[in-house]
C-alpha cells in the first residue's frame, strides 16, 4: 500500500511534510487525521465524488493538507497561482467549476473581490483568522470526525496550465472512482525506481507547490513514506544549506534553479556538502548543455530529466549516463511512443526537426474547451504539447523549442532556444529570452532581450560583446541582430519564460 494513511498506522510519529524556513511540521498521524477531517468537511457541505474544489495559497502545511483531503474524498481539485491577478483567478474558479474555495491571509487580497452570495457562487474558506465574508478552515474541519469518510474514492488534481502562451487550460483527467492507494503508475517509476524515493528518502522541494510537479512529487514523497522539506520560496544558496543541514537525498529542479547555483561564487557552491543527494530530478524547461554538464560535474550522474507536461500525454526520460552519452537529449519514451511530424502531418525521418507528437498515450481533454483537445489530436488520436524536436537513431529525443516560438527569416526556420543556451553561459547574463521581431525584408530577425547581472554595465558595449560571443559558437543567422536590456524577465516561479510578454511589445497590434 501506498498511501499516508497506511504510513500513519506504521510510522505515526515520523515527520512528513516540514517547512524549511519556520520549522513548522507535521506527522503521518496529524496528516491522516486532518486530512480526514478536511474530507469530512467536504462531505457535509454535499460534495461528492467528482465534484471540485480550488484553493490559493502560499507555500505551507495546510497546502498538502487540503490535497490530501479532497484526494481520499474523490474531489478534483485545482491549486491556483498565487502570481495570478483577480480577473485570472475568477475565471479558473468559474471555469474549474469549484464548489468551495480556499485561501490564505497572505493571499486574501486577490481573491477577496470575487466573495459573493450570488446563487451557484462556491463557499469561500480561510485558514488562520478569516477575514470578513470567509468562513473558517480551521474551526469547521476541527469539528469534524478523524477516521475515514464512508465512501472513501481517489480523487485528482485539475491543474491549469501556466499559460505563457494565452488563457491557461484546465487538464482534467477521466474519474475512474478507485481505491486512494493506487500511485500514478509513471511518478512511482520515476520516482522509486530511477530516483530511489523510498521510506528512507529526505525530499527537498524548491518551487511553488500550485505547479503539477511540485505537487506530485510532494504527494509521491509522501507515498512512499519519506519526508519532504518544503522551501518558502528559492534561494540558490539556501538550496545548498538545506540540503546538507537535513541530508537531502532527493529533489525536484527546474534549469534556471541550476543556473543560479551555478553563478554562485565558487567559495560559496564548495562550502556546503550535498553529497548525500542520490537523485536531481528536472524538468519544466529546456536545460542548456553546458550547464547541465557543469551540474552532473559537480553533483555527479545523479540527474534525471523527463519531458512531460501536465496532460500526462506521454513522458521522455533520460538519466545521467544516457545524457552523457547524447547531450543534449530529453530522453526515450516511458509512455506513449514518439513521432515527428511536418506541417502537413507526414512522419519525418530520423534527425529531422518536426513537431513532437505521442502516440499510444493516454487521452487527455481541456476543461470546457473541445476547440483546443482537438488541435492538441492528429487524425491518427495523436497528441502534442506543440514543441519542435527531432529524435535520433537510437529513440532518443531532442527539443528544439517550442512551436509558437519559432523564427522564420528569410525562409529559414531559426530555434530560439539554441540562441538562449549560448547566451546564458556569458558570465554577465543572468537571464535571456530570444525570439522574432518584424523585418522588413527577412520577415522577421533575431531579438534578445538580457537580464544582466549588473544593470550598471547595460548598454552598447555589451550588446556588441554579447552579439560576438553569440556569433563565436553560432551562425550568424541564428545570433541576434540587437539586444535589449531589462532589470528582469518575466518568467513564472516555476522557471518557464513568459515570452510573450516581451515578444508582444516588438510587434504591431492586430486590429
Amino acid at each position: 500500500m501506498t498511501h499516508p494513511s497506511h504510513y500513519a498506522k506504521t510510522q505515526p510519529d515520523k515527520i512528513a511534510y516540514q517547512m524549511a524556513g519556520s520549522g513548522k511540521a507535521i506527522t503521518y498521524r496529524e496528516l491522516d487525521a486532518l486530512s480526514n477531517q478536511g474530507a469530512h468537511l467536504f462531505r457535509s457541505l454535499g460534495l461528492k465524488a467528482g465534484d471540485h474544489i480550488a484553493f490559493l495559497m502560499e507555500n505551507r502545511l495546510a497546502f498538502m493538507e487540503i490535497c490530501w483531503a479532497a484526494q481520499r474524498a474523490g474531489l478534483y481539485y485545482t491549486a491556483i497561482s498565487r502570481y495570478l491577478k483577480q480577473d485570472e483567478i475568477d475565471y479558473i474558479v468559474k471555469d474549474c467549476g469549484a464548489r468551495v474555495v480556499i485561501t490564505t491571509p497572505t493571499c486574501a487580497g486577490q481573491i477577496k473581490g470575487l466573495v459573493g452570495d450570488a446563487p451557484g457562487a462556491p463557499l469561500f474558506y480561510m485558514t488562520d483568522e478569516p477575514q470578513p465574508g470567509f468562513r473558517s478552515w480551521d474551526k469547521e474541519t476541527s469539528d469534524q470526525p478523524t477516521t475515514p469518510v464512508a465512501d472513501e474514492v481517489a480523487g485528482y488534481d485539475m491543474l491549469y496550465s501556466s499559460g505563457t502562451t494565452g488563457r491557461p487550460k484546465g487538464i482534467k483527467r477521466t474519474h475512474e472512482y478507485g481505491p486512494i492507494d493506487v500511485p500514478n503508475p509513471f511518478l512511482r517509476l520515476l520516482c522509486e525506481k530511477m530516483c530511489g524515493m523510498g521510506q528512507d528518502s529526505i525530499y527537498l522541494s524548491p518551487a511553488p507547490l500550485y505547479h503539477a510537479a511540485p505537487l506530485r512529487f510532494n504527494m509521491m514523497a509522501i507515498s512512499l513514506g519519506g519526508t519532504s522539506i518544503i522551501m518558502e520560496h528559492f534561494d540558490a544558496e539556501e538550496f545548498l544549506r538545506l540540503v546538507e543541514k537535513h541530508k537531502v537525498t532527493q529533489s525536484q529542479l527546474v534549469p534556471t534553479m541550476f543556473v543560479r547555483m551555478l553563478k554562485l561564487p565558487d567559495d560559496v557552491r564548495k562550502k556546503y556538502d550535498v553529497s548525500s543527494l542520490k537523485g536531481a530530478i528536472h524538468a519544466a524547461a529546456p536545460c542548456p548543455v553546458e550547464v547541465k554538464a557543469r551540474m552532473i560535474e559537480w553533483w555527479g550522474p545523479i540527474l534525471i530529466e523527463y519531458y512531460a507536461g501536465s496532460e500526462g500525454n506521454g513522458v521522455t526520460v533520460s538519466d545521467s549516463k544516457q545524457w552523457l552519452a547524447h547531450p543534449g537529449t530529453v530522453g526515450k519514451a516511458v509512455v506513449g511512443s514518439l513521432k515527428i511530424l511536418d506541417e502537413d502531418g507526414n512522419e519525418m525521418p530520423v534527425g529531422q526537426i518536426g513537431t513532437v507528437y505521442f502516440a499510444d498515450a493516454p487521452v487527455f481533454s481541456y476543461h470546457n474547451d473541445p476547440e483546443k483537445t482537438q488541435r492538441a489530436f492528429n487524425d491518427k488520436g495523436w497528441s502534442t504539447l506543440g514543441d519542435v524536436g527531432y529524435v535520433d537513431a537510437e529513440g532518443f529525443l531532442y527539443l528544439t523549442d517550442r512551436k509558437s516560438y519559432m523564427i522564420i527569416s528569410g525562409g529559414v526556420n531559426i530555434y530560439p532556444q539554441e540562441t538562449e543556451d549560448v547566451l546564458i553561459t556569458h558570465p554577465a547574463v543572468a537571464d535571456v529570452a530570444v525570439f522574432g521581431v518584424p523585418n522588413e525584408e527577412m520577415g522577421e530577425e533575431v531579438k534578445a532581450v538580457v537580464q544582466p547581472h549588473d544593470m550598471a554595465q547595460a548598454g552598447p558595449a555589451l550588446e556588441a560583446e554579447l552579439i560576438d560571443y553569440c556569433r563565436e559558437k553560432l551562425s550568424a543567422i541564428k545570433c541576434p541582430r540587437s539586444i535589449d536590456f531589462a532589470a528582469e524577465l518575466p518568467r513564472t516561479p516555476t522557471g518557464k519564460l513568459v515570452k510573450r510578454h516581451l515578444r508582444d511589445a516588438y510587434w504591431p497590434r492586430k486590429g
